[in-house]
Formats: C-alpha cells, sequence, structure tokens
C-alpha cells in the first residue's frame, strides 16, 4: 500500500504525531530535501528507518531539533558551536555536537557513537510537526539509500511510497541540497560536509568510511543509475546533457539546465530533481562545470559521490 500524500493542516499533523509516537515513518519538508521522520529515542523505529532506506547502519543519522534549547540538552554547545548556531538555525546547518543525553537519541541512531549530528530546520511544516511531537526526530534524507535526494512529495511517493507510513506535503524544497555539516569536536572545528550553509572560514576534513561521523560521508552517495560524466563542456552523442548557464542546445538533443542564468542557489535547488528526470530516460549524463564556490562547493560535492562508481 503506498502511503498518502497530505497537506500539513491541522488534523494531519495530529495523525503524523500519532504515526511517529507509534514507532512509524513520516517523510516530511525541510528547506532542503525531505526527510524520512522518526522518532529519535526509538531504536525500533530506527532500525525500520534504516531498513527502508538500506542504509548502512554504521552512517549517522542527524537529529532535528525544535530550538537550540533542546539541542543543549542532547548535544554540549561550546562557544564555538553557538556562534555558529547563531548564525546558521534554524536552518540548513547540521552540528555535529559531544553527546551528553544518550536518551534523547538512541544508539542506533548514532551508529553508536559518543557525538550526536544536530539541526534546527527552518521549514514550517518541520517545525510543527518538531513542536507537536515535542522530542527530537531524526530524518535522513527520504529517498533509498545513497539514491538521488528527493526535494517533492511526488519523489517521495515515487521512491519509498510503499515502505513508509505517511508523507507530508510542504511543497517543492526551496534549497534543493542536503545541510552543511560542521564538528565541533575539536577546535577549531572542521567541516564535514559542505552544503547549503555556506562555510568558506572551515577547512574541510577527510572522514573515515568505515565510521563516518556525519552523514553523506560515503564516497558514493546520491546516485542514480545512468553514468555521470562531470566537468563537461558539451555532451557527446547518446548522453543527455545537464547544463549550466547561457547553453545552445540542438533540437533533438536531451537536456536541461539547472541554471540559464549561470545561478548557483538556483542550480543547487534544480540539481536533485533534473537528476532524477534525466535518470529515467538516459543512461549517460554528463554535466557541465559548476563553480566551486559559495554554494557551487555542495553542488560539485554531491555530483562527485554520484558519479563515483564501485
Amino acid at each position: 500500500m503506498t502511503a498518502p500524500i497530505l497537506p500539513p493542516t491541522d488534523a494531519n499533523i495530529t495523525i503524523a504525531v500519532e504515526i511517529l509516537h507509534a514507532g512509524g515513518l513520516v517523510a516530511m519538508p525541510t528547506e532542503t530535501v525531505y526527510g524520512l521522520a522518526c522518532d529519535a529515542a526509538n531504536p525500533e523505529a530506527v532500525a525500520k528507518l534504516y531498513a527502508a532506506k538500506g542504509r548502512p547502519s554504521f552512517n549517522p543519522l542527524i537529529a532535528h531539533v525544535l530550538d537550540l534549547a533542546t539541542a543543549s540538552k542532547i548535544g554540549h554547545m561550546s562557544h564555538t558551536a553557538l556562534k555558529l548556531a547563531a548564525r546558521g538555525w534554524p536552518g540548513p546547518l547540521t552540528l555535529v555536537l559531544p553527546l551528553l543525553d544518550a536518551g534523547k537519541v538512541c544508539d542506533l541512531a548514532r551508529a553508536g557513537l559518543k557525538s550526536i549530528a544536530v539541526r534546527q530546520t527552518a521549514h514550517p511544516v518541520a517545525q510543527q510537526l518538531l513542536n507537536r511531537f515535542t522530542q527530537p526526530l531524526v530524518a535522513p534524507s527520504a529517498n533509498p539509500s545513497g539514491k538521488i535526494s528527493p526535494t517533492t512529495a511526488d519523489h517521495v511517493a515515487a521512491d519509498m511510497g510503499d515502505k513508509i507510513d505517511l508523507i507530508l506535503d510542504g511543497g517543492p524544497c526551496a534549497v534543493g541540497v542536503e545541510s552543511t555539516i560542521i564538528s565541533c569536536l575539536t577546535e577549531p572545528p572542521t567541516l564535514l560536509r559542505p552544503g547549503a550553509f555556506v562555510a568558506a572560514s572551515y577547512a574541510a576534513t577527510t572522514q573515515d568510511e568505515a565510521q563516518p561521523l556525519a552523514p553523506g560521508a560515503l564516497s558514493r552517495h546520491y546516485a542514480p543509475n545512468a553514468t555521470l560524466r562531470l566537468n563537461a563542456l558539451s555532451p557527446v552523442e547518446g548522453d543527455a546533457y545537464l547544463a549550466f548557464g547561457p547553453f545552445e542546445a540542438y533540437p533533438d538533443q536531451l537536456h536541461m539546465n539547472l541554471s540559464t542564468t549561470g545561478n548557483l542557489t538556483e542550480a543547487a535547488a534544480n540539481m536533485f530533481a533534473m537528476l532524477r528526470a534525466l535518470d529515467t530516460v538516459a543512461t549517460r549524463i554528463a554535466v557541465a562545470p559548476i563553480p566551486r564556490v559559495g554554494l557551487g562547493l555542495a553542488i560539485n560535492d554531491r555530483l562527485a559521490r554520484a558519479a563515483k562508481r564501485d
């Protein structure tokens, strides 16, 4: 049976909260991508979430919280962490913190780590859900593990509709690329994953794939079925082309454009949806060069992971 797609009315939020309290799975919109939410403290619900996504159990999950006060109860907010939260919360920023309360986010959700990844999302539907649920929700992207992230409720239904209980439809995601992840376990902090929150002043670090500190750290991630060729100035015969900026296509050439004006914000919002669309009709996708500045760092990071083959 396919999960119903419901608008975020008060009555439907109540239904979603009841499902979560019962250990079920609810897809919720965030400003980045749709997340697959469950009770962070319930190991059976988290196990169900891992199974639905086909996600490796060593890959930790992000705990979504309503506010800074809740975050401060489950993770240690250092002075630096508080400064980052003041800049990036609510919004597309995840902080990895030393764990304070293991009861709020179960060991399975943390992949056994003594740290916790925490985010305060800005999306009003997610905030309503968190406010009514009153406890943290873990919510990785609502797609099969390693595949293209969903930015609409229909994407979730197509990929996971038969594996989850409810989809709250908050419309298309405004950002379309996952949150930036910064580790505050050391000083200075380190950038674990570039994302929509621009953190140019922090140095990136390479994670151990056997035990990553944060979600989205596996080298092959967000992968379509089609083969990706990156930094392609033009397509070759048989390619679908994902363009960026002004591009003159031939009439019979299959292509989409992340942003005809070269706008990185627009490109980030379009990236997953366009990759998904091209993946349904092509076996090879050539992708135009994307500037490695600002949001372009996050876009290139996701494309590199999507292009990697085992």
